[in-house]
């Protein structure tokens, strides 16, 4: 069954030995050439497999890899039971929602003092379990590095998440987000992050503001 289609990769949710699974699949690109197209969707498939390893060393969940067929640029992981964070943040508490903001804050400091960049830091890519743990899914947009714009970056995605899906708690929630990060990163390296952030956000407005120009 078809559980999400992207433009990268689709998700499905099948019976595999005996368990529910989702399996990943990265599809022919009709508009690469087929040798190019097989390379890019294996490299892609070993790169996204071993982000998921890195995390999980960082202490970061995340759905647990049971194969991975670079034939067909597939990897079957674990069904991770519980809700995405997107469907159930706007329905806590203030309290239990800064709480929820404060722990994903810390967790990405997890990834990020350990260079692994997600790349699309949604609530929709964080699954809250029946007992109370995040886990943290989809990296197939991720890297490992410690570069500082990638880590604006990542957290530049997360607080634009906030103000699209949960515009009436965003600020709220991401000032928990940055709170946990600095516990975890250190309150130096925050600074750091948040500036670039600030820059990425200007550099946004001015991209923005010259297209409305050259239209006008």
């Amino acid at each position: 069954m078809l559980v999400k289609k992207g433009a990268e990769a689709s998700l499905f949710l099948e019976d595999w030995q005996g368990r529910r699974v989702i399996m990943k699949r990265r599809l022919p690109k009709k508009y690469r050439l087929p040798e190019i197209d097989e390379k890019i969707r294996a490299y892609r498939t070993i790169h996204e497999s071993q982000l998921l390893h890195y995390a999980k060393k960082a202490g970061v969940l995340t759905p647990t890899i049971f194969m991975v067929d670079l034939a067909d640029s597939n990897i079957i992981m674990e069904f991770v039971e519980g809700k995405q964070v997107k469907q159930i943040l706007d329905n806590l508490s203030s309290e239990e929602r800064q709480s929820l903001s404060r722990h994903i804050g810390e967790l990405i400091g997890r990834l990020h003092c350990n260079s692994i960049i997600h790349g699309d830091l949604t609530t929709s890519n964080m699954i809250l379990t029946p007992r109370g743990k995040v886990v943290f899914v989809d990296f197939g947009l991720g890297e490992k590095t410690v570069e500082l714009e990638l880590r604006g970056v990542d957290l530049h995605l997360m607080k634009r998440a906030f103000q699209s899906t949960h515009f009436r708690y965003a600020e709220e929630c991401f000032n928990a987000v940055l709170e946990g990060y600095a516990k975890v990163v250190g309150v130096e390296v925050a600074k750091k992050v948040l500036l670039k952030i600030g820059e990425i956000e200007r550099r946004g407005r001015y991209i923005s503001e010259r297209r409305k120009v050259e239209d006008d």
